[in-house]
């Protein structure tokens, strides 16, 4: 079975957030991701990932716009400056959690200078921390709409546009589900270009059981394939997120 990992922004919920990490490993998890750790006090973090020995798989990038703007904006032509400070500050809280991948989030924009902003700001984010693995999501408008990278086609061009060798695909499979229509027919293509996955059921994105996709086959496929990297639950659980855990296997 492939690696898994717990998002506890979206698990483990019923407890306290720094409760979490020991409810993950107590199911069974050897690494966490956060989506947007930064109002919590680092250390705080760091001493509960020592204390249950889990490792910080991911966290997200920009911080969060407090005041109710969109998440992201590094395709957000008139925020190119901003992003570039606020990057600094998640590049440094990623080290402080030993985070392994860092997700830069495009924000809403379109058209070509937003793609063009886009592939400048990770190009430089790529020099100024080359010991950071560096992610970019597929995002479907459904979920948020507006969101300039919105097409697994143009997260590839944008990779391989950049051509940075810390800068890779994070791959959701409810995203895929809800852009192509063919989650592993999605993947067979991006897989090349993966570096973290994470995984929720379609249509509801609960747990990554019984519905749409094929999740015995996707995690024997990863198997096959020798895929090494974390395999993140990033859904909402129906009921407690323990009673939902059957997928682990």
């Amino acid at each position: 079975m492939p690696k898994f990992c717990a998002n506890l922004t979206w698990l483990f919920t019923e407890l306290p957030f720094l409760e979490r990490f020991a409810a993950a490993k107590e199911a069974g998890f050897d690494a966490v991701e956060v989506l947007f750790p930064y109002d919590v006090n680092a250390q705080d973090i760091v001493n509960e990932l020592a204390r249950y020995e889990l490792k910080m798989a991911l966290i997200n990038c920009p911080p969060p716009n407090y005041t109710g703007g969109d998440q992201g904006f590094a395709a957000v032509p008139a925020l190119a400056d901003r992003f570039r400070r606020d990057f600094k500050r998640s590049v440094r809280y990623a080290k402080t959690l030993g985070a392994q991948h860092l997700h830069i989030m495009s924000g809403v924009s379109e058209g070509p200078e937003a793609k063009a902003v886009f592939i400048d700001n990770l190009r430089w984010a790529a020099a100024e921390a080359p010991n950071q693995s560096l992610t970019i999501e597929p995002i479907n408008n459904d979920t948020m709409p507006g969101y300039f990278l919105n097409d697994f086609d143009l997260g590839r061009e944008i990779v391989e546009t950049v051509n940075a060798p810390n800068l890779r695909l994070q791959f959701d499979t409810f995203h895929a589900a809800k852009i192509t229509g063919d989650m592993l027919a999605t993947w067979a293509a991006m897989r090349d270009v993966t570096v973290h996955v994470q995984v929720a059921q379609m249509p509801d994105r609960t747990e990554p059981d019984h519905g749409t996709i094929d999740y015995p086959a996707f995690f024997a496929a990863l198997d096959e394939e020798g895929y090494q990297g974390w395999v993140s639950g990033e859904y909402k659980p129906r009921n407690s997120t323990t009673d939902g855990l059957g997928w682990l296997g």
